[in-house]
């Protein structure tokens, strides 16, 4: 028998564009390094409350540089972020509170689905430039992604419910506890020890405390080479 996986937990929020590289990058070396992936949907309105943090856009150098960095980090990660027309209202005002509720009911009820469904809202909000928060919103994307509208409008009508209201402020605080000031944060637990990594550029040193190869950002392409 081979060495036990190591358990990696994702703490993500589909309003974070940075989470949707972080995710997709521990989703395709999730089956080349020998590790078990655990999708944590966490608030970042939460996280940034908790830590005394504030949205990046707020700084304008700094939301000016954002803006230019999603479009470089999308092509070099080859994920198909686009920036949505009213940026602003998207992150600071309608936010997506809803949608991590709707993926924590997910999570739940049906984890098998709860990659595609966040992959989805993701792609609606982050590649498409389509809302996340109105209801029909929401249930599309779970529909896109496999679940049958039955399916999506149960999980829908759970979001109101203290048990899921619950889950995503424990999930947060979770975060918080590592030691989390925003998203997306990996945790590692390998060999006893407890690695908090924040952000979608810690993959390499990801690799390192793993003991495992880093091939970039996509490592099937690299395999094809060889």
């Amino acid at each position: 028998m081979g060495p036990l996986p190591r358990t990696l937990e994702l703490f993500y929020d589909v309003l974070s564009p940075y989470s949707w590289l972080g995710f997709e990058i521990l989703c395709r070396y999730k089956n080349i390094w020998n590790v078990n992936l655990q999708l944590r949907p966490t608030l970042i309105a939460g996280v940034m409350k908790d830590s005394g943090n504030k949205p990046p856009a707020m700084l304008p150098r700094r939301g000016k540089y954002l803006l230019n960095d999603v479009r470089l980090q999308s092509q070099h990660f080859q994920v198909p972020l686009n920036v949505p027309k009213d940026f602003m209202s998207v992150m600071i005002v309608k936010g997506s509170l809803s949608a991590m509720r709707f993926l924590t009911a997910v999570n739940m009820t049906h984890p098998e689905m709860l990659e595609k469904v966040s992959r989805e809202l993701w792609m609606r909000v982050w590649s498409r430039d389509e809302d996340i928060t109105e209801p029909q919103s929401i249930t599309a994307a779970a529909e896109k992604a496999g679940m049958s509208a039955e399916q999506a409008q149960k999980l829908l009508d759970m979001i109101t419910t203290a048990e899921v209201r619950n889950k995503l402020q424990e999930t947060t605080k979770k975060a918080c506890d590592y030691g989390a000031f925003g998203l997306p944060v990996t945790v590692a637990h390998v060999d006893g020890k407890t690695h908090m990594l924040f952000g979608s550029d810690r993959m390499e040193l990801l690799a390192f405390l793993l003991g495992e190869k880093w091939m970039g950002p996509v490592p099937q392409a690299v395999n094809a080479r060889l």
